[in-house]
């Protein structure tokens, strides 16, 4: 911007504050004001000033930017990170909840920041210190029995894990409601067997905790942020921390070593509607780790758990070793084009061939957990498995959670007392689970050398623009589900078929009959081009369910 631009703002801006004061002084003289309305209109005009000099300071800062020298800094800064090299975190920092200590680890790698637009740094505004953010994205839990239920409502409120068909959308929240309301006694009773709450959020604030000590091992000073998608802290809360903190590069970072729509995809969904809509933030350089299950540290870690675990049998080469991995609907992977179920099914290949590179060749097997629903999810189910397994006379099983890296109800209570119960009835004598990473000082140490990676290839996730077309579309699309949702509620509540005890049952019981009919029949819909209202016509209308939802039903 050069000084003709700059002055012409600037008189704008001063021309705009004279007409409001000329406004202003007709409107007292008109209405006859009070002399304390009057000042109560001063002070807002003295606010008013205020931040138009903030304005002008700000602009002031950018347009005096001298981009040469921001450019040549640029480049200092991103070369020192190209040629710093990894040194180990010593510090042993084990999370409270972990039952068992190891010392393995989990690489991290960047692949690459998402293929935003590129605008250059030198757009940012040039800033005296480089000040360096870690972003790590988490699904959440509820802390307390008392938050189960309004976890429930944001986490089935989320268009990623109930996909409605784009006429149905306005369903979204009512629906999520009913839900939340319905399910929340049986979740109450989940998260009580486990100390009365989700030990997700303590276990990700001592992460990140870990993570920033390890970074600063490596020479490295940066603030770490945790970002839950579905309870406190939320995505929104982080993101405004970050802009308070004028952090200047940003790495995020996912806890999902695979990449799916409903858990990757939807943090970062909102992570990129937060950003788009600030002016600062849009301009902030990011760089995102979408998924890091390849990594040759993170299969070598995992090996090592297995391997360690398999010591505790007293036959070990006959144990079988049981991957439980989160499932998805198959829609999601068919309809969608979630890369989820074929990350996986690398990820263990993987795992396996290092294993047999040490020696290890017991049989394996990878099933799907936490299906929810009567869709069909990803196969073999878990619990199907444990059963067949049972039948054929397997009697040692290692079961390993590898979709996790911190314990939470999943594990704790799903996999640790529903599997292990239903394994034992089942025939299996010997069983044993490998922990979940939580803080290993290995794991946390590649944490860091993914952020170091990442940070170079930092790009703005936005470049801005007028949002209020997508201003005028929210305001009418919330006129349009309260009144809908006015009349489902309506409907639910006056129709004693609709809303018999037998037909909610059949809606949200575990599992359900695929072929069993019932009045509710949503059940899954992938559509969102423009062909969606075509396909509606021959089939019926039906509601996705979610990996991450299936966790709570």
């Amino acid at each position: 911007m050069n000084t003709v631009a700059r002055s012409g703002v600037l008189s704008d801006a001063g021309i705009a504050g004279v007409l409001v004061m000329k406004g202003v002084g007709r409107m007292i003289r008109r209405w006859n004001l009070s002399s304390h309305a009057v000042l109560e209109v001063v002070d807002r005009l003295r606010e008013i000033r205020a931040k138009l000099r903030q304005v002008r300071a700000v602009l002031g800062v950018r347009i005096e930017m001298q981009t040469n020298k921001l450019s040549q800094e640029t480049k200092i800064f991103n070369s020192s990170f190209a040629d710093r090299r990894s040194r180990p975190f010593t510090g042993r920092h084990s999370c409270s909840w972990t039952e068992k200590t190891s010392p393995i680890g989990s690489a991290i790698q960047s692949l690459g920041a998402s293929s935003y637009a590129e605008t250059a740094t030198e757009s940012y505004p040039h800033v005296a210190e480089e000040k360096i953010g870690v972003l790590l994205l988490n699904l959440g839990g509820p802390d307390t029995l008392n938050d189960v239920q309004p976890f429930l409502f944001n986490l089935f409120a989320d268009p990623d894990i109930i996909r409605l068909p784009r006429l149905f959308r306005f369903l979204q929240q009512p629906l999520a409601k009913l839900i939340s309301v319905l399910r929340a006694p049986k979740s109450r009773e989940g998260y009580a067997s486990i100390g009365g709450g989700s030990p997700l959020r303590q276990i990700t604030n001592e992460q990140a905790d870990a993570l920033k000590r390890a970074l600063e091992a490596q020479d490295l000073s940066a603030n770490v942020y945790v970002a839950m998608r579905y309870w406190y802290p939320f995505t929104e809360e982080a993101v405004q921390q970050i802009k308070r903190d004028k952090i200047t590069k940003l790495v995020v970072l996912p806890l999902y070593p695979q990449f799916s729509i409903s858990t990757t995809g939807s943090s970062i969904r909102v992570l990129e509607n937060a950003f788009r809509e600030d002016a600062y933030l849009s301009r902030l350089p990011v760089s995102i780790i979408q998924y890091w299950y390849q990594r040759p540290g993170y299969i070598k870690s995992m090996a090592d758990l297995i391997q360690k675990e398999l010591e505790t049998f007293s036959k070990p080469k006959e144990a079988i070793i049981f991957f439980s991995a989160h499932g998805v609907p198959v829609s999601y992977v068919e309809d969608a084009g979630d890369p989820y179920r074929d990350q996986m099914e690398e990820c263990i290949d993987l795992i396996m061939q290092e294993l047999k590179s040490r020696g290890v060749s017991n049989d394996h097997v990878l099933a799907y957990q936490s299906r929810v629903g009567p869709v069909q999810w990803l196969k073999p189910y878990t619990d199907e498995v444990l059963v067949e397994l049972g039948q054929k006379g397997v009697k040692s099983l290692v079961a390993v959670p590898v979709s996790f890296v911190s314990e939470h109800i999943e594990t704790l209570e799903e996999i640790d007392m529903e599997y292990k119960h239903l394994a034992l009835e089942s025939g299996i004598e010997n069983w044993a689970r490998v922990p979940a990473l939580n803080c290993t000082s290995s794991f946390i140490t590649d944490l860091a050398d993914a952020v170091v990676e990442a940070l170079p290839s930092a790009t703005a996730m936005s470049t801005g623009g007028s949002t209020s077309e997508g201003g005028d579309q929210d305001l009418i699309n919330y006129v349009v589900k309260l009144f809908f949702g006015s009349i489902l509620a309506f409907v639910l509540l006056f129709s004693p078929k609709l809303y018999s005890k037998q037909n909610i049952s059949s809606l949200f019981s575990s599992p359900l009959p695929e072929q069993k009919p019932f009045e509710i029949t949503w059940v899954g819909y992938m559509t969102t081009s423009s062909t969606e209202m075509l396909e509606l016509k021959s089939t019926p209308p039906r509601i996705t369910w979610s990996s991450a939802a299936s966790e709570e039903l």
